[in-house]
């Protein structure tokens, strides 16, 4: 909903009929406020599926600069809302003390708290024709031993990858979907599901095949809508995709 709020978030997807939300901690400061949250949950009647840690650039003192006591807080708010997943990006190389024991810091988070952490699928960042790899230990989940993963199809766009390609080397261990899509470029576009390139349809298709069991979030990029009834508009045609596809 950026750059709209978390309230206003929660009231458009009681609106418009969406089933659930995935709250992204962020810079508005009621998304990082439990009881505010569950406040929002309460009001609207809508559940909160999955909460996503603060770990992007403009986030990053958000609930403090302590990257295992921020990933602690964000199970704090899963738990108060019950939710059962836990989004997190893996970390910048520069963050070389948090990257060095992160894939078995997740793991016993995990073990810790009862609650699915899904590492996501990332792309290597790009200035002109280079290549740069931004995350560490790798922006491609599958390489490490997380037990549990997300796949988001805008990255997949952005890594040159193909959805259906990655959602299968995933394998057993995809446990959440960011329904999205992407051109190609060199930006994270987040574009509603079927205008980019990664086949969106064919995704649920592989899901439904393999009966998977976990939450389906759009995620789309609204900031350059005119207004609330374009935003709407958006929002709409994204669940009426995932609707379509997906059968519910």
């Amino acid at each position: 909903m950026y750059p709209e709020s978390t309230t206003a978030g929660f009231e458009a997807a009681s609106r418009l009929g969406y089933d659930g939300v995935e709250v992204m901690v962020g810079i508005d400061d009621t998304s990082a406020d439990i009881e505010a949250i569950e406040a929002l949950s309460r009001r609207h009647r809508m559940p909160v599926v999955s909460v996503h840690s603060p770990c992007l650039l403009i986030t990053q003192r958000v609930w403090g600069t302590e990257h295992w006591g921020k990933l602690r807080k964000s199970a704090h708010m899963a738990k108060a809302v019950g939710a059962g997943v836990v989004v997190v990006h893996p970390p910048f190389r520069w963050q070389r003390d948090y990257a060095r024991r992160f894939v078995e810091g997740i793991a016993e988070l995990e073990a810790e708290t009862g609650l699915i952490y899904a590492v996501e699928n990332m792309y290597p960042w790009r200035t002109g024709k280079r290549r740069f790899q931004a995350y560490s230990p790798g922006w491609d989940p599958v390489d490490e031993d997380y037990a549990h993963m997300t796949l988001d199809l805008s990255h997949c766009a952005t890594a040159g990858e193909d959805s259906q390609q990655m959602l299968a080397r995933m394998g057993d261990r995809l446990a959440h979907v960011h329904m999205t899509d992407g051109s190609g470029s060199g930006r994270d576009e987040h574009l509603i599901p079927g205008r980019g390139n990664q086949n969106a349809g064919a995704v649920f298709e592989r899901l439904d095949e393999r009966g998977f069991q976990g939450h389906v979030v759009v995620e789309i990029n609204t900031r350059k809508s005119a207004d609330r009834e374009s935003r709407d508009a958006e929002l709409l045609e994204a669940l009426a995709f995932c609707r379509l596809h997906s059968g519910t």
